[in-house]
């Protein structure tokens, strides 16, 4: 965690870790500009959010930011230059996960002092922050009927029904041409049931096409769903085509929305707010502001009885062991680099993909060198609390606490699985201004850099770049995003609900071949 969590950042640099070898400009820094605090004089023009050494850095010296190893000198550098990609060599190193030896069990709040929100009780005992009617589909095959039953619902036609947030159609490219059995199609299946499930929809119908190989029956079966009133299924072959599954459709939400119009939402404790945590098009300040705010959001909400879910394995590669040593126990550490693992020795091999080094463009652009830095300041989501559990892709969630779901680093994708498993809300960090929704779930996007903020101000709803500006601690930033979440989930739209983001972000993983 900073070690300026709770102190003003000021200066026109930031030093993270008293044994750090660089830090990082929190303004534009001028060549020839001294560096105050660090005896040194700048040696080029250096960007906002880049590193700068703090000292001279031998070749192959690790590279220490918030003291843990983001790379390696490729060449000597001298004090006072701009240390990014160019003089920094990506290589693996050992690390030590000493599973469990900084486990601390989390300090409760008591139950009659924790926080609340207004959530939609369902006749389960499961708590909505939503209330939709979603429309699913086993294939692609499906995807114009699911969208075409979706859109007949335009906002005037559900003017009457003021309960319902909306009727959502959630296609995907999968679901034939695929294997059979195995992983992938378990997977698709585990996806679509966990979309299914949740508590966010008042109700799902369920149309395939008739021939594919992701069958319905197979997908009932399969995840122990049950048809009824709740969730309907229809197969165009067997309804009579396309115009009329489509008609068939209408016809069973019109049924469905005055049931789905009655819900009322009541107090109930945060220990029923299950939080996604995302980043992407990450920057030099993620580390410092947004991800490390939203931590300390995590901490909160866990000592409060709540859940979050990290996840994107390829971004926590290379500070895994700052998660396995906060493990409940060996075998959830194990857990995790048993995924890490799975990622770099079977599913990137040979593959020029981030796990085995380079970040996106934009993350370059933004001041990151390679994924051990971004992974630094992703893991940083996660908060400082014990690790909990570890699950696959869009498995069901039941351990409360922090936790961690093996996911890709693709936000969609990402994302999609931890609705799946359960996720009621999503806290999405940016420092480029990634744009994102996940109907049926409400998203929040927290800003790194004000500059940023404001010139995307219509989708942000958080600036965490008042923890640059000196206006804000990193404690006080987290206390504003927990009640945040709060107010979202008691049905204050986001940002990304307001421009009507989420019909398109549903993307399962697919990790299979398709023939």
């Amino acid at each position: 965690m900073i070690e300026t969590a709770e102190k003003r950042i000021v200066g026109p640099v930031i030093r993270l870790h008293s044994r750090d070898n660089v830090v990082v400009a929190r303004v534009d820094v001028g060549l020839g500009e001294p560096i105050p605090g660090e005896n040194v004089v700048s040696r080029s023009q250096v960007p906002a959010g880049y590193k700068i050494a703090a000292r001279a850095i031998a070749k192959g010296e690790p590279i220490l930011k918030y003291n843990v190893v983001v790379g390696f000198a490729a060449a000597d550098i001298a004090a006072g230059s701009l240390v990014h990609s160019h003089n920094t060599e990506f290589r693996e190193f050992d690390r030590d996960y000493a599973h469990g030896a900084e486990y601390r069990p989390v300090d409760l709040v008591p139950e009659a002092a924790r926080a609340t929100f207004e959530g939609i009780v369902r006749s389960d005992g499961r708590v909505a922050t939503r209330n939709f009617i979603g429309i699913l589909s086993t294939v692609n095959c499906s995807a114009t009927v699911v969208r075409r039953i979706a859109e007949w619902f335009t906002a005037e036609r559900l003017a009457q029904f003021p309960n319902v947030d909306g009727v959502v159609g959630l296609a995907h490219s999968l679901g034939c041409g695929m294997e059979m059995s195995g992983e992938p199609m378990a997977l698709l299946r585990r996806t679509l049931a966990g979309y299914a499930r949740h508590p966010n929809f008042a109700a799902v119908l369920v149309v395939g096409l008739g021939c594919e190989r992701n069958q319905i029956g197979g997908l009932l079966a399969d995840e122990r769903l049950e048809t009824g009133p709740r969730l309907q299924t229809f197969v165009m072959q067997e309804t009579g085509g396309t115009r009329r599954t489509i008609d068939a459709g209408v016809d069973a939400v019109r049924e469905l929305l005055p049931d789905a119009n009655r819900v009322k939402r009541e107090t109930v404790p945060a220990s029923h707010l299950t939080v996604g945590l995302q980043c992407g098009g990450s920057d030099g300040f993620s580390s410092i502001t947004a991800n490390p705010a939203l931590g300390a959001a995590v901490d909160i909400l866990v000592r409060h009885g709540g859940t979050a879910i990290l996840s994107e394995t390829p971004e926590i590669y290379g500070v895994e062991h700052t998660l396995t040593r906060r493990a409940v126990s060996r075998e959830v550490g194990e857990k995790l680099v048993e995924r890490v693992r799975w990622w770099k020795d079977e599913y990137s091999v040979g593959r020029d993909v981030q796990i085995n080094g380079k970040v996106s463009p934009g993350n370059q652009a933004g001041g990151l060198a390679n994924i051990f830095e971004k992974s630094l300041g992703s893991s940083m989501k996660g908060g400082t609390g014990p690790l909990m559990e570890v699950y696959r892709y869009a498995e069901p969630v039941t351990a409360s606490g922090f936790v961690f779901m093996d996911t890709p680093g693709y936000d969609p994708v990402s994302a999609t699985g931890q609705i799946a498993g359960g996720a009621n809300l999503i806290a999405f960090t940016t420092g480029r201004g990634s744009m994102f929704g996940a109907k049926p779930v409400p998203s929040l996007k927290l800003a790194t850099n004000t500059p940023m903020f404001r010139r995307l101000e219509e989708d942000m709803d958080i600036n965490c770049g008042e923890v640059l500006d000196g206006t804000a601690t990193i404690d006080e930033m987290g206390q504003r995003i927990f009640q945040l979440m709060l107010r979202t989930a008691s049905g204050e739209r986001s940002k990304s609900e307001l421009l009507g983001l989420g019909d398109h972000e549903f993307v399962p993983w697919q990790i299979g071949i398709m023939s």
